[in-house]
């Protein structure tokens, strides 16, 4: 049984009619490059003037799809975490970075309207600190207690603006023994086109296994570890093929 039967929403993107073609009987409207938006590397929340809340996300997966997309010149928005290497220019790349969640959310509330696929491979905090101390260091006087407050599910926030033909696809970092449960219920709850569930050991790693999960709930398994530039097209051939399935 599929994990979430729905509809297939999906279609390719039709760029509004050129000035040759008003919508003129007869003639076909003008296809145009689906507009990518990645998110790549970690934010940081900060504890005090010097210490954050962060993770070992290098960002690798992010601009390993930049760079697959722009082989396709595909446009492309990058948001980019802190720590994370900026890739050469390119005229179809807008770069526009962040550091805590809250800027991320930011630009993506910005930034999501105007694209038609978002590749959210970022990874967020689960937690930041409740009361930073802004512009002070804390003094080193014992232990330590920090109380944390939930970050809001970016991705799943953006299930409401999302428009028909876009298509949102999100990551699974999860423990090899129940990754695709743990996938398949981020699948449904953030009511994602496509989910990439990935072990742990992903992270940091020049090499990925993957299994994409499906919104009907089939999926596609990576033929074992497969370098992240390498995986970036196997991904971005699946996105377009989900494109052109519903029209």
């Amino acid at each position: 049984m599929p994990l979430y039967p729905y509809p297939c929403k999906t279609r390719p993107y039709i760029g509004p009619p050129g000035p040759e073609s008003p919508d003129s009987p007869g003639q076909e409207p003008s296809i145009q490059m689906p507009r990518i938006l990645v998110t790549a590397g970690p934010t940081r929340e900060s504890i005090d003037a010097v210490r954050y809340l962060s993770n070992r996300s290098s960002g690798k997966v992010g601009l390993a799809i930049v760079e697959a997309a722009l082989g396709l010149e595909w446009p492309v928005t990058l948001l980019l975490g802190p720590g994370t290497e900026y890739p050469p220019s390119h005229p179809l790349l807008k770069t526009l970075s962040f550091t805590t969640a809250n800027e991320l959310q930011t630009l993506l509330e910005a930034k999501w309207p105007e694209s038609d696929i978002l590749v959210m491979a970022a990874a967020v905090a689960d937690f930041r600190p409740k009361c930073p101390l802004a512009g002070v260091k804390m003094k080193r006087e014992g232990a330590l207690t920090l109380d944390l407050e939930p970050v809001e599910d970016l991705l799943a926030g953006l299930a409401a603006s999302s428009t028909p033909g876009q298509i949102r696809i999100g990551f699974a970092l999860e423990d090899p023994q129940d990754l695709l449960e743990r996938a398949g219920r981020k699948l449904r709850t953030k009511d994602l086109d496509l989910i990439v569930a990935n072990p742990l050991s992903t992270m940091d790693s020049d090499s990925i296994e993957a299994t994409l999960i499906h919104r009907d709930g089939h999926c596609e398994e990576l033929p074992g570890p497969t370098s992240k530039k390498e995986f970036a097209k196997w991904l971005l051939e699946r996105i377009s093929s989900l494109m052109h399935t519903c029209r």
